[in-house]
């Protein structure tokens, strides 16, 4: 039976696709669920999996995009049983091999060595495999291209050969003065850079973007980090990092700042009384921006898991729509990369975005004495069509407040003594 494997649909609105990459080759036997390509759209990328067992016919090559909904591979089921087949006489054999260790000395085929292409000259072959071999005329090349899996005995053949025979480091390949490289690669953007291209420069042209900045003292997010870090870890598998302290005191302050978390549509403003806060992580298709749901309600632990579970699905390109779409406030932390400081551009239709960076230690004036502090800027990119200065700035001293006094992330947004006092 043949089946048709076709290119879903990754959202709404969206009617073609691009191939980024196969993962299997044309003509390989697949197994079913197993990935087999991979397809790009302007807002996510998605794996494909076979939906049968068989050998595959690969239709379209890398690169090229396809509507959704249009055949791009078929699949041959009746190959499944062949490879099934195989399993299964393997499977055998490795009983049979047990049962004979078990209970009588087993017979084995001397190994022999024999001349080969360079790139195999280690390979050995058994005297009736090399019979075999002469009678249907073929070489190592032949048999070794037309393997279509790496089985564990293989692997451990492999491991063995190279205690025997150790692999010769490589030569390092060095430039002389007088050689000047002038190469020069060329490779075509996929769609999901193209699109964030486009939205980065509609971004500039279509808002009002102003950009504020202050600088946090991270000391005490430091010091519960490393007073609970291996408590936490224990409990949740997880460590604590800064992002999720950041998260907590953002949807604070999101909640005192209604303006900042929310967003224009055609002529009016669009309040969020809740906060679906995006995490922009980077892959290697460009940045993503998974998103962290109602954050109000979750605690730490939920917060580093799911940043956790996002952070692996962009590395496979496994981030469905659903999980990207949907926002209404970003953090992004180029900190992780070293900056020092820098203007984050808003992800639009969100109004604002807060950008984190790299901890410095630097001295600053505490109580009226220099003391050494490690510290971090953080800014707030928004759109002054509907934010104010005023709301932006105390937004961020908010966000400062809450980093540098992280229990008072238990009182909201009130002042605890003044809680106590009732006043």
């Amino acid at each position: 039976m043949i089946v048709d494997i076709k290119i879903p649909s990754p959202g709404e609105s969206i009617t073609e696709v691009e191939i980024a990459q196969w993962i299997v080759n044309n003509g390989d036997i697949v197994q079913k669920d197993q990935d087999i390509f991979v397809v790009e759209s302007e807002k996510a990328t998605l794996v494909v999996t076979a939906e049968e067992s068989g050998k595959i016919q690969i239709l379209f090559e890398s690169g090229k995009s396809v509507k959704v909904g249009e055949i791009v591979c078929k699949i041959d089921t009746v190959y499944s049983s062949y490879n099934e087949l195989y399993e299964n006489k393997t499977s055998e054999n490795k009983q049979s091999d047990n049962i004979i260790s078990n209970n009588e000395p087993q017979k084995t085929e001397v190994i022999s060595q024999i001349e080969t292409s360079e790139n195999q000259k280690n390979i050995k072959i058994t005297p009736l495999a090399k019979k075999i071999m002469q009678e249907k005329n073929l070489s190592v090349d032949d048999v070794i291209n037309g393997l279509r899996r790496i089985w564990k005995e293989d692997v451990e053949a492999v491991a063995e050969l190279k205690d025997n025979f150790p692999v010769k480091e490589k030569e390092v390949f060095t430039v002389s003065k007088n050689e000047i490289n002038r190469q020069t690669t060329e490779e075509k953007m996929s769609m999901l850079r193209r699109k964030l291209s486009e939205r980065l420069v509609s971004v500039k042209n279509e808002t009002a973007m102003l950009t504020t900045f202050n600088e946090v003292d991270m000391s005490s997010v430091m010091e519960i980090r490393n007073q609970y870090q291996n408590k936490f870890t224990e409990k949740y598998k997880v460590k604590i990092g800064f992002l999720s302290f950041f998260v907590k005191a953002a949807t604070q302050a999101l909640m005192k700042f209604p303006d900042v978390n929310a967003m224009i549509k055609d002529e009016n403003i669009l309040y969020h009384k809740f906060a679906d806060i995006g995490i922009a992580v980077q892959s290697k298709k460009g940045l993503m921006v998974p998103v962290l749901r109602n954050t109000e309600t979750m605690n730490f632990a939920d917060i580093e898991l799911k940043i956790k579970e996002f952070g692996l699905k962009a590395i496979e390109n496994k981030l469905t729509l659903d999980e990207i779409t949907g926002g209404t406030f970003t953090i992004t932390n180029g900190g992780t990369f070293g900056s020092l400081l820098s203007t984050p551009i808003i992800n639009p239709p969100q109004s604002a975005i807060l950008g984190m960076h790299n901890i410095v230690e630097r001295p600053i004036a505490v109580k009226g004495k220099v003391e050494i502090r490690p510290m971090m800027y953080i800014a707030l990119s928004y759109d002054h069509r509907i934010i104010d200065g005023k709301s932006a700035v105390g937004f961020l001293v908010k966000v400062k407040e809450l980093i540098e006094n992280p229990v008072n992330m238990l009182f909201g947004n009130e002042n605890p003594t003044q809680l106590l006092l009732d006043i």
